[in-house]
C-alpha cells in the first residue's frame, strides 16, 4: 500500500514537472507567433486541440537514410511501402504553428545544452530532431558520440549540443546483491542533468508492466523491498 502511495507521488511530481514545460513551451512558442505575424488579437491559442492535417511539405527528412536513426525505428528501412503518414502534421483549431526552420532553430539555442530524459519516445524525439536539422544542413560539422545509455550529438558550428539519457524510470536503477532494484526514492543519476539548458523528460510506459512483463527487477523504498 506504502509502495502504490508513492508511485502516485511521484506520477503526480512528474505530472507537474510536464506541465509546467508544456506550458513553458506553449507560452514560448505563442509569443513567437504574436511576433511573427504582428497579430493584435488577444485570443489564446489551446495547443493541444486540434486534428492531424496533411501537408505536402512534410517530411523534413528522409528516414530511410537518415543515420541517426536506430534500425528498430527506421520503418522506411525495414521496408514499410506506405509513405502517406509521414505527410501529416499537428493543427491546433485556433492557431497557426510556425514551420520548422532548421536555421532559426539553431540560430535561436546557439550554445545551448539540451538533453533528452526518458524511454523509446524520448528517443524517437532526440533521433527526429538530430535528423531534420542534419537535413536542412548536411554540410554543417557535427559529432556524434555514443557511450552506454548516452548519445551526444553536437553541431559544432553553432556549439549545440543534443543528449539522449535512456532512463525509462528517470528514479534509480541499480545492482545489488539479489539482483536489479529499482529505488522509488532515489534518484541520484540526477546529478547528470545539472548544467543543461533545457531537459525533457518522458516516462510512463514501463511503471505499467507487470509480472511476467516487468524487465527484472525488484523495487524498493527506504528499506523496503
Amino acid at each position: 500500500m506504502e509502495t502504490r502511495k508513492y508511485f502516485n507521488f511521484i506520477c503526480l511530481i512528474y505530472a507537474i514537472l510536464c506541465l509546467n514545460y508544456e506550458l513553458t513551451s506553449a507560452v514560448v512558442l505563442l509569443k513567437h507567433l504574436s511576433h511573427s505575424r504582428g497579430s493584435k488579437s488577444n485570443n489564446s491559442c489551446d495547443l493541444f486541440q486540434g486534428n492531424w492535417i496533411y501537408d505536402n511539405s512534410y517530411p523534413f527528412y528522409n528516414s530511410s537514410i537518415c543515420s541517426f536513426i536506430e534500425g528498430q525505428f527506421n520503418c522506411q528501412g525495414n521496408g514499410r511501402p506506405d509513405k502517406l503518414y509521414l505527410k501529416y502534421k499537428w493543427k491546433p483549431n485556433s492557431c497557426e504553428l510556425p514551420k520548422f526552420e532548421g536555421l532559426d532553430f539553431l540560430k535561436r539555442v546557439r550554445g545551448k545544452k539540451i538533453m533528452f530524459i526518458g524511454d523509446s519516445l524520448s528517443l524517437n524525439q532526440w533521433q527526429s530532431l538530430t535528423c531534420m536539422l542534419h537535413a536542412a544542413f548536411p554540410k554543417l560539422n557535427y559529432t556524434l558520440q555514443r557511450k552506454g545509455d548516452i548519445s551526444n550529438f553536437v553541431f559544432q558550428d553553432y556549439n549545440v549540443s543534443l543528449i539522449l539519457s535512456r532512463n525509462a524510470f528517470l528514479v534509480d536503477l541499480v545492482k545489488e546483491k539479489i539482483g536489479r532494484v529499482l529505488k522509488l526514492d532515489s534518484i541520484q543519476n540526477g546529478d547528470a542533468w545539472k548544467g543543461f539548458d533545457m531537459l525533457i523528460f518522458n516516462t510512463w510506459h514501463w511503471w505499467l508492466h507487470k509480472g511476467s512483463q516487468q524487465s527484472g527487477f525488484y523495487t524498493k523504498r527506504r528499506s523496503n523491498i
